[in-house]
């Protein structure tokens, strides 16, 4: 542990492969006793900001075990030149 790092306390260590991907909010998932369930955005994993996935319903938390190798890719951004196509509402 490096100067100035605080050991966190976590209810377990799960392996990524046990917890489920919601590929639409881009969050890992994974079930807390508590009958809610732990949560950790992939964004998180993938810039190595945290490995803690938390329960928003109480205080418990989780070290998550990964490869970032194994991480699924983010999209590609699309070229500088090129501009997103603007949607207009249209009236019914």
């Amino acid at each position: 542990m490096a100067d100035g790092e605080e050991e966190i306390a976590v209810y377990d260590e799960v392996e990524i492969e046990d917890m489920t991907f919601d590929e639409a909010l881009q969050i890992y998932h994974y079930p807390c006793p508590c009958g809610d369930k732990f949560e950790i955005a992939l964004c998180d994993l993938q810039d190595e900001t945290t490995d803690i996935a938390v329960c928003p319903s109480c205080s418990l938390m989780i070290r998550v075990i990964y490869d970032m190798d194994n991480l699924p890719k983010p999209d590609p951004e699309p070229p500088a030149d090129e501009k997103p196509v603007e949607q207009v509402p249209i009236a019914a």
